[in-house]
């Protein structure tokens, strides 16, 4: 299981009137523990196009429980729940002190060919090679 968690205080530049953060801001926490959870595994963003590939996001999914208010602090989780074929990543957004999830989700990403623009329909070597899977590819 690889998962990072990432904790955050709700800043005053991330809310609305009604004190609480813009539901867009979400996408932005969520994409500070991905990358913590990549970072992890040795294979962030430049890494990734250091390997020929790049994964777009093809579908996000937020489901929002309770709004985040400012100067709240958060915890972010990411985890990865599929890599066969893409890369399956579960949010968790919470209360630091209670635990309350104030948010949960999905998003969804497939590795493209950094060259020729094509989709992989299956997770290239080398990254489930950082996932510590061993495989047959060159």
């Amino acid at each position: 299981m690889i998962r990072a968690d990432v904790e955050l205080t709700v800043p005053f530049h991330d809310i609305d009137l009604l004190n609480i953060a813009w539901h867009g801001h979400y996408c932005k926490y969520i994409e500070l523990a991905r990358c913590a959870m990549l970072d992890k595994i040795g294979y962030g963003y430049m890494a990734m196009k250091d390997t020929g590939y790049v994964w777009p996001i093809v579908d996000l999914h937020l489901k929002f429980v309770r709004p985040a208010k400012f100067e709240q602090s958060i915890r972010v989780s990411a985890e990865l729940v599929e890599w066969e074929y893409r890369m399956k990543i579960k949010y968790s957004i919470a209360d630091t002190n209670t635990g309350e999830v104030l948010a949960k989700g999905h998003t969804i990403q497939a590795a493209v060919d950094a060259v020729s623009g094509e989709m992989c329909y299956a997770s290239p070597a080398v990254f489930l090679e950082k996932l510590g899977i061993k495989t047959d590819a060159p």
